[in-house]
């Protein structure tokens, strides 16, 4: 089975906010934003891996908008972690790259979803 595009991005933009997330560890020994930035960047591979099996298309829809609202949370964490100089400008701007095209990713399959629901 191929994997999908939306699947491997997540899981790449996941990877990026554990090392980030160790990089803030170790030289700014700061745990309470970055554990914040780490499971909000993490979630959305994982909600988008238990939606594959959801147990219907409205719980399909229902784990894919948590994955939403999961990625944009990712997106507060980074501009406030870019903002607060834990990361540098560069880092957010690579991050925030990727989490805007998961973004849109994920809206437009939600919305696909929704369409096929009727």
């Amino acid at each position: 089975m191929k994997e999908s595009i939306l699947k491997q991005k997540t899981y790449a933009f996941a990877l990026k906010v554990i090392q980030v997330y160790k990089q803030i560890i170790a030289e700014h020994k700061e745990y309470v934003l970055s554990k914040q930035f780490l499971k909000a960047g993490t979630a959305p591979g994982a909600l988008i891996r238990e939606a594959e099996f959801g147990q219907s298309k409205p719980d399909f829809i229902s784990k894919m908008s948590i994955a939403l609202k999961e990625a944009n949370e990712s997106e507060y964490w980074t501009c406030l972690l870019r903002d607060s100089d834990f990361i540098t400008q560069a880092t957010a701007l690579d991050l925030l790259t990727d989490n805007i095209e998961i973004i849109k990713m994920l809206t437009a399959s939600i919305n696909t979803a929704k369409s096929n629901l009727h």
